[in-house]
């Protein structure tokens, strides 16, 4: 096969929905930022094609820290990750990236920012593939480039860029 799959339109929406049953007392600029968060999260665990099993511990650590997550709603959405995160990923950044930019004043969306930076270097590397996926992600969510090199360099020792060429 030449093309990867069409993300299927259900999943995406599961995502969605899901939120939505979890937080059913949260109004829903709430919602749509949780599942954005969660949207996010799954695009950069999933950014070089595999969802490792420290990223899926990473993931669960960042959704535990969302306010309006209880412990059970954390389950759920790493339950729906687990089966769909190929789906989710393949559906791109760009709407969870706007509600986030939209949504959030500017030190939410460095946390945000900082969150999927704790994912993509959660298997202790940060792969080409990921540094690529945030570096084109900050500018989506209204931040610079050195909002990204700042957070970065708290792992700058796990960069495989840097990893490589140092060998």
């Amino acid at each position: 096969m030449i093309f990867k799959r069409r993300p299927h339109p259900q999943r995406l929406d599961r995502l969605t929905s899901l939120v939505g049953e979890l937080l059913p007392e949260a109004d829903a600029h709430t919602r749509e930022l949780v599942a954005s968060i969660v949207g996010l999260l799954a695009c950069v665990a999933y950014a070089d094609g595999e969802y490792r099993a420290s990223e899926r511990e990473g993931v669960r650590r960042e959704l535990a820290r969302v306010q309006a997550l209880s412990p059970s709603a954390v389950d759920a959405v790493c339950a729906l990750l687990d089966r769909d995160i190929e789906a989710i990923a393949a559906g791109g950044d760009q709407p969870w990236a706007q509600r986030i930019r939209d949504g959030l004043e500017r030190e939410g969306r460095l946390e945000v920012l900082d969150a999927l930076l704790e994912i993509a270097a959660a298997d202790g590397e940060l792969s080409t593939a990921e540094t690529n996926f945030l570096r084109r992600l900050v500018p989506k969510l209204g931040l610079g480039q050195e909002d990204y090199v700042h957070l970065q360099s708290r792992h700058r020792g796990k960069l495989s860029v840097l990893s490589a060429a140092t060998s």
